[in-house]
């Protein structure tokens, strides 16, 4: 298996994509070609079908026992032994449990095996890396909690001064480890975002602090998250039609189940990306527009980012992976603050299985009130945009809602909505 960037450089191993988090030119890694598997039954273990799925991506890099062991350590710290379980909450509708990681976000899933696989690398290289990771609240705690202690690692967390709970900062700054260091920033996710692609652009910082990433942005990342896809494919059965309802911000979570479609582990792929007021994936699946404009803080913090860095992996593969492409695009944003998709690409843009829907605040909390209603349970404000969205865009396939993060991260938020304490796990 070798990883090319969206702008052209490349091939590298998945090795060193991995570790490198973004590319020398300033793109994202994909693979070459994608690896193809057959859908499991619905008794495989999650484990089981982590480690074939990493296996497949990793190619010689890592062998079967390698993965295996990887997989097992990486999920030994979830509460459920499923790891990302689905519950039924009405007919034809489903929820995907992402929560019962250690810190209680869909982040873990990829954060966990994230770190092991960095031990694995970095004890065979005898090599210490800096680790950057800007946040909009999740990724932050996942990375803290996984990376806390790591002897070959020190861990750099930005994240927006005042613009995620306060549940989410104590996850960051609590750990206590001398390797992990956070840094609250004026701004929003964007801006970290931004200085994180400045210092990785410095190629003499880069190399003289062994950088990299751990945002989406990673491959290793979107690879890991695109399992709970195919999990819940293989569970509702191989040939039922599904379409995952995905609260997002940065787009990486949405674009895993694109590429679990890609690996053959999907029927199908139908996906709503929905997004609260920030809503720039809206406007790129609509009129193909991107405009720079600073995010607007809402109630679900964790999706205040108005630049989705996960959405020039989908330009790569629907300019039939055209580096130039990319390049254009993304030069002429960082020039102007404005770009346009091509007329050309719009087309496969729109046959790609993804809409998007923006959802504000009013309409959240409606939806958190409403859920509680309905099934008697309280849900973070993140799923609750999911779940707005897929009521007023309805579909003839099964709807999988993805509840990203439990409501105890926000407790201040469930409180105020719906009246109630959300309760600790």
């Amino acid at each position: 298996m070798r990883y090319i960037s969206t702008r052209g450089a490349g091939p590298v191993s998945f090795e060193t994509a991995c570790l490198a988090g973004l590319a020398s030119d300033g793109g994202l890694y994909t693979p070459e070609t994608y690896p193809s598997h057959t859908q499991g039954p619905a008794s495989e273990p999650y484990i089981a079908l982590a480690a074939r799925v990493l296996k497949g991506f990793a190619g010689e890099d890592l062998p079967d026992a390698v993965c295996q062991s990887l997989c097992e350590a990486a999920y030994a710290s979830f509460a459920h032994e499923s790891v990302a379980p689905l519950v039924e909450i009405g007919p034809d509708r489903w929820m995907l449990e992402l929560h019962h990681g250690p810190t209680l976000a869909f982040k873990d899933v990829a954060m966990q095996l994230i770190a092991q696989l960095y031990d694995h690398y970095l004890a065979a290289r005898g090599e210490r890396l800096t680790v950057l990771c800007a946040t909009s609240g999740d990724t932050g705690g996942a990375a803290a909690f996984a990376f806390a202690g790591a002897k070959a690692v020190d861990l750099i967390i930005l994240h927006p001064h005042e613009r995620i709970s306060p549940v989410q900062r104590r996850f960051m700054t609590s750990t206590g480890a001398e390797n992990v260091h956070n840094i609250a920033i004026e701004g929003d996710f964007d801006d970290a975002q931004a200085i994180v692609k400045a210092l990785f652009a410095d190629e003499d910082f880069r190399q003289s602090v062994n950088l990299s990433g751990v945002n989406s942005i990673n491959w290793a990342r979107v690879a890991a998250q695109s399992v709970y896809f195919a999990s819940t494919q293989a569970r509702l059965g191989a040939g039922r039609p599904l379409r995952f309802v995905v609260p997002t911000g940065n787009f990486g979570d949405a674009l895993a189940g694109y590429v679990a479609a890609r690996m053959g582990l999907l029927g199908g792929f139908e996906c709503l990306a929905a997004v609260n007021a920030n809503a720039t994936l809206a406007h790129l699946m609509g009129d193909g527009g991107l405009t720079r404009s600073p995010a607007k803080a809402t109630i679900s913090p964790a999706m205040d980012i108005n630049l989705p860095s996960n959405f020039e992996r989908l330009l790569f593969e629907v300019s039939r992976r055209d580096p130039d492409t990319v390049r254009n695009f993304y030069g002429q944003y960082a020039q102007s603050g404005a770009a346009s998709v091509p007329e050309d690409v719009r087309a496969p843009l729109g046959c790609a299985g993804f809409s998007s829907q923006s959802v504000d605040d009013e309409r959240t909390a409606t939806e958190m009130r409403r859920l509680l209603d309905e099934t008697g349970w309280l849900v973070c404000p993140h799923t609750a945009v999911a779940s707005a969205a897929a009521r007023t865009a309805p579909s003839d396939a099964t709807d999988v809602i993805l509840a990203t993060a439990h409501p105890a991260k926000f407790p201040e938020t469930v409180k105020a909505v719906t009246g109630r304490d959300a309760p600790l796990p």
